[in-house]
């Protein structure tokens, strides 16, 4: 008997879906947004969102689950990961000293994922305050063409780097998901 989980979607209008169309919470009812700036935010919010879809249902011990060695990587290190890149990012926006970070040394975001609730909760709710925070910072330079901080980064250019981390962090998402319990999907 092989120890590989059989593949499983919960969608039954189209099997090689996460959810269904009409169950599907990234859905846009009104249509696509108007302009650059929503745009941008729309892409952001829904890569959030399938990030959380692909750890839903999962207990502490699958969210820790690491890879294929020697990857440390693991669901619950990607949310742990990307609560410290937004804080980083807001550290881009800004002239003063960056802000300490998280989790202390470097992949400690990934090394210190370990299968214990307050560990979960603690990784989740670092999230939503960190992305809150850089979304309140950003907020304030609506001008996508304004440069920012030291280094004088664009808001255009912060916005679509964060798009494309979270983009890349939800396809591993995708491959950790099915190698934890079979679910598949897009």
């Amino acid at each position: 008997m092989s120890e590989e989980p059989a593949r499983w979607s919960k969608a039954s209008v189209y099997p090689d879906m996460w959810a269904d169309p009409d169950d599907d919470p990234r859905t846009n009812d009104g249509g696509t947004p108007d302009g650059e700036l929503a745009t941008l935010l729309d892409f952001l919010a829904n890569y959030r969102l399938t990030l959380l879809m692909k750890c839903d249902g999962l207990d502490p011990e699958q969210l820790a689950r690491r890879s294929v060695p020697p990857s440390t990587m693991s669901l619950l290190g990607l949310v742990r990961h990307l609560a410290e890149v937004e804080r980083d990012w807001q550290s881009w926006i800004t002239d003063g000293d960056p802000l300490p970070t998280l989790y202390g040394a470097r992949d400690a975001d990934f090394d210190g994922a370990v299968a214990e609730q307050a560990v979960v909760d603690a990784a989740y709710a670092d999230l939503a305050r960190e992305q809150a925070a850089t979304d309140a910072a950003l907020a304030a330079h609506p001008d996508l063409g304004a440069r920012l901080g030291k280094d004088q980064v664009s808001v255009r250019e912060l916005m679509v780097h964060r798009i494309e981390e979270y983009a890349r962090h939800c396809g591993h998402a995708d491959l950790l998901r099915e190698c934890v319990d079979g679910r598949v999907g897009q």
